[in-house]
């Protein structure tokens, strides 16, 4: 399983940018629960957004009604639309892959370690 990350880059607050995730080697693809977290200097890997193979979705509270993630099955690709971006945004990004059916973390979003497949990190950096 690989996966290719593409985006990211600098935007001023208020920007908008989307991350790409392609992915190879996973099938099938569908049933695979993908997220997307994000890393700031200093802080610990979390979660960002969530979809799970089920096509259920779940945002951290800091993105809600900011970010999108979707995929496309057919074109193996993961998605992260991210609208009205804040400096606290910064930081680098990563996709992730699991071949796992359902949910299976017990808290409302999943942790790093439940995930065994990553993408090599996309950074995003938004300026005040």
């Amino acid at each position: 399983v690989q996966l290719g990350q593409s985006g990211g880059g600098s935007v001023q607050a208020g920007g908008s940018l989307r991350l790409s995730c392609e992915a190879s080697g996973m099938f099938p693809y569908s049933s695979y629960c993908m997220a997307w977290f994000r890393q700031a200097a200093g802080s610990e890997r979390e979660p960002v957004a969530v979809i799970d193979s089920d096509g259920g979705i779940s945002y951290a509270d800091s993105v809600t009604g900011r970010v999108t993630i979707s995929k496309d099955n057919a074109k193996n690709i993961l998605y992260l639309q991210m609208n009205n971006l804040k400096p606290e945004d910064t930081a680098m990004y990563f996709c992730a892959a699991e071949s796992h059916g359902g949910r299976w973390w017990d808290s409302d979003m999943p942790h790093p370690a439940d995930f065994s497949y990553w993408g090599q990190g996309a950074q995003v950096t938004v300026s005040s």
